[in-house]
């Protein structure tokens, strides 16, 4: 396959960036779109220029590293599928494809399709955990939980944390993932005795660190490579107003 690739360029988050097109002649159609990458920056680097530095570590979907913004879709129009998942068979000879980083204030760019995500990290780190003793690890039939609980706790904790939600929406917000992360926490047992303080700590993180407020346009879970359910930012917020009359009632 021929293809032509148009990369955003940009040395770091304080100076501009721009396109730059590359061709690739000999692209496999059962390449991963990292490894068709791996090709380019071999080619540059045989041609004595700087690589493309682009995020990546599992290429199992798993991580959530493999940020790009495809031809105007975050991780490529494949449904459900991590950027490291998708293969270039899903494109046609000759096609251009223009990619992107991450477009949202909170997400600097860090060079060229690298941002920076660090913003998730603190969100997390304001709540998004259970402090307390939870004790050993009980038996599963001693500790019940409705199926229907646990499959949905199960599916929001499939959110890897890349930021597709935040990047397809034309507000960046963070809804979707803080949500993932509530809801995961707030519907099991061992989460429950903090969730009132776990909901109001990390929405007050997230508007900290300059994410946008919900669209309601359903962006964030056709995008998402998980596929988490905008039911759940419902739910955060549920919480969240649960958390502020619990507080009412302390006063």
């Amino acid at each position: 396959m021929k293809i032509t690739l148009k990369v955003w360029r940009q040395k770091n988050s304080k100076e501009k960036g721009q396109f730059e097109t590359y061709s690739l002649n000999s692209v496999s159609e059962d390449m991963s779109f990292l490894e068709m990458f791996d090709v380019l920056n071999e080619q540059l680097i045989r041609e004595g220029k700087d690589p493309v530095a682009f995020d990546h570590d599992c290429r199992e979907g798993i991580c959530g590293m493999c940020s790009m913004y495809i031809n105007g879709r975050a991780h490529g129009p494949m449904q459900g599928t991590t950027t490291c998942q998708l293969h270039m068979r899903h494109f046609n000879d000759g096609d251009t494809i223009v990619v992107e980083p991450w477009r949202a204030e909170p997400f600097p760019v860090i060079k060229d399709l690298v941002v920076n995500r660090s913003a998730f990290d603190r969100i997390i780190a304001s709540g998004g955990y259970v402090s307390v003793n939870t004790g050993n690890a009980q038996d599963a039939n001693s500790l019940p939980i409705a199926k229907h609980i646990a499959d949905e706790a199960f599916a929001a904790a499939a959110c890897i944390g890349c930021g597709a939600c935040v990047a397809a929406c034309k507000n960046s917000s963070a809804m979707l993932f803080v949500s993932a992360k509530v809801s995961q926490l707030s519907m099991l047992p061992q989460g429950k005795p903090e969730r009132e303080s776990r909901v109001v700590a990390m929405v007050k993180k997230m508007d900290e660190e300059g994410f946008g407020n919900c669209t309601n346009t359903g962006a964030c879970e056709a995008e998402c490579p998980k596929e988490i359910s905008v039911m759940n930012i419902a739910r955060l917020n549920r919480e969240y107003i649960r958390a502020a009359l619990a507080s009412e009632e302390d006063v």
